[in-house]
């Protein structure tokens, strides 16, 4: 039997090309759009979708899978935004430098810090971002990953102590 895969999929408000450019040029991997204006014969669709309307959309192959396509309300009806405190995505990373590097990229592209990334009272490095549309990153390295920076110096200590021996 295969194993399960599965990823969020959301209705954006009116957005999801943007956003899940956006998310791309930060989590990296491949994306897949599909406007309903492809599509060959929308006859017998329960609703005729605006022009340039995401239908389905999926982001795999970076840090972040995700997939997800334009929310289509009824007329007048405004559909909820993104921002929300009820959900975040948990990004897990290997290193903690990767982890500041990501949280520089989200900050630089209009994100900002919602919790400072530091070594939490549980062993791991955890922190939390928030990108420019209001969607919270937890990002969190085990508390076994060392940063490169902290790799090196161990290395060092390590050769310095070996040639005292010597």
């Amino acid at each position: 039997m295969p194993a399960p895969q599965n990823s969020p999929y959301i209705s954006f408000p009116n957005n999801a090309a943007e956003v899940l450019a956006h998310w791309q040029e930060l989590f990296g991997g491949t994306l897949d759009i599909t406007l309903y204006d492809d599509l060959p014969d929308l006859s017998g669709f329960p609703f005729t979708p605006p022009p340039g309307t995401v239908a389905h959309g999926t982001l795999t192959g970076g840090l972040l899978t995700v997939a997800g396509g334009d929310g289509i309300g009824e007329p007048g009806q405004e559909l909820p935004p993104l921002e929300s405190e009820v959900y975040s995505f948990l990004v897990g990373l290997d290193a903690v430098d990767q982890a500041h590097t990501l949280i520089d990229t989200v900050t630089a592209a209009g994100g900002r810090v919602a919790m400072p990334f530091a070594l939490a009272p549980w062993g791991d490095h955890y922190g939390q971002v928030v990108d420019r549309y209001g969607v919270m990153f937890a990002l969190v390295v085990a508390g076994n990953a060392e940063s490169a920076e902290s790799a090196e110096s161990a290395e060092s200590a390590e050769s310095a102590e070996s040639a005292e021996k010597a």
